[in-house]
């Protein structure tokens, strides 16, 4: 890692979890080095960024959101409009600091803070989540100083493979469990009331949870709950109702107290600190955040899009570290069938555990850091 410091930065990245994370474990990084260092974040007001980025202590500046139609729209004849404001917006954040450089993570936002950065002579380095890249980090690609990528095969312009920049619980956890694993499940259980000593399963399809996950998890919840297993199920909001119906029928003759729902959590380091095996979707951050912290896990790609789920598991998968199920193949019978026994292997487990953690990244955001220190320095 490089100790050189940055006097001024523009982030963009917003709308989803997945461009906001990775935004704010470098700029994380990059304030740790100089507290002197002045940021600017562009987002929306309608992403999730309107709130996560002002709690980590960033001015967030505000931009018109700007999507990128794939088809003919309405929004198609909108766009050159939308753009041009949101590209004078971008262009007073950067301005107003006098930036060194402006760094996106994709999105809505980016595409203007490129333009702007364009316009100005500024600098541009690009950090891109997925396997396959966004349009936005497509864009900008083709003039930025400098890209990182998550995945070594992403097919973007000048890249160089760092990882995915954790977030500082994530890159926490990582270090706890290291020291001290053992200490780190039985803290992780006791903020969450489950018991350490149970073999633990954490199901989660998100923020927004999925759907067929589950209903394929609670119809197998009979078998898991047969089988000794403790289970921290992660709805996603205004899904748990469905859930919480269908283990409250399994009362009568099963002891459903060790099937935990929630509609969400926020403090998601507990559940990974806690669990043995997990059960969730490909995004391109569950997977590095699992491989990093050595978590097995069955993932099943999101079944609509361009197929970028299944491309993010990849590595993992191929290394050992994690199994993949389609979609349409991920059953309460397949679930019954298959989960049930991994959790029960403890040596298959350990062994999977050992692969993930050896494909995982911990020090991406040092990476993208030392980018755009570089890039900085050589524009002074």
């Amino acid at each position: 890692m490089k100790t050189s410091s940055v006097r001024s930065v523009v982030l963009a990245g917003g709308g989803t979890a997945g461009h906001v994370n990775p935004l704010l474990a470098v700029a994380d990084e990059l304030r740790a080095r100089d507290s002197e260092t002045a940021f600017r974040v562009l987002g929306t007001a309608s992403g999730l960024e309107a709130d996560l980025v002002p709690a980590a202590g960033y001015r967030l500046h505000e931009i018109p959101r700007v999507p990128l139609p794939r088809r003919p729209s309405p929004d198609l004849f909108r766009l050159p409009v939308r753009l041009r404001a949101a590209v004078r917006s971008a262009q007073d954040a950067i301005t107003e600091i006098d930036a060194q450089a402006v760094v996106g993570f994709g999105g809505y936002v980016s595409t203007p803070a490129y333009l702007a950065a364009r316009r100005l002579g500024v600098p541009v380095v690009i950090h891109e989540q997925n396997a396959r890249p966004g349009l936005a980090n497509r864009l900008g690609a083709r003039w930025a100083a400098a890209v990182g990528t998550t995945f070594a095969d992403t097919r973007i312009a000048g890249a160089t493979c760092v990882g995915l920049p954790l977030r500082p619980a994530i890159a926490a956890l990582v270090d706890e469990r290291r020291a001290d694993p053992a200490g780190s499940r039985a803290r992780g259980a006791a903020a969450l009331g489950l018991d350490p000593a149970l073999p633990t399963l954490l199901v989660t399809g998100g923020s927004s949870g999925a759907l067929n996950v589950n209903r394929a998890v609670t119809g197998a919840a009979a078998t898991l709950l047969d089988a000794g297993v403790q289970v921290l199920h992660l709805t996603g909001r205004g899904k748990d109702t469905e859930v919480r119906e269908a283990v409250a029928a399994l009362a009568r003759d099963h002891d459903v107290s060790r099937y935990h729902v929630r509609e969400y959590l926020g403090e998601m380091q507990h559940a990974l600190a806690a669990c043995d095996l997990v059960v969730a979707r490909s995004g391109a951050g569950t997977v590095c955040e699992l491989a990093a912290l050595g978590l097995p896990a069955v993932y099943v790609p999101l079944p609509i899009g361009n197929g970028e789920q299944r491309l993010n598991a990849r590595d993992v998968v191929g290394a050992g570290g994690g199994i993949v199920i389609d979609d349409a193949a991920f059953t309460p019978e397949r679930v019954a069938a298959e989960v049930p026994a991994l959790l029960q292997d403890r040596d298959r487990l350990a062994a999977m555990a050992e692969a993930a953690g050896s494909v995982g990244v911990r020090d991406a955001a040092a990476r993208v850091a030392d980018m755009v220190a570089d890039v900085a320095g050589a524009a002074r």
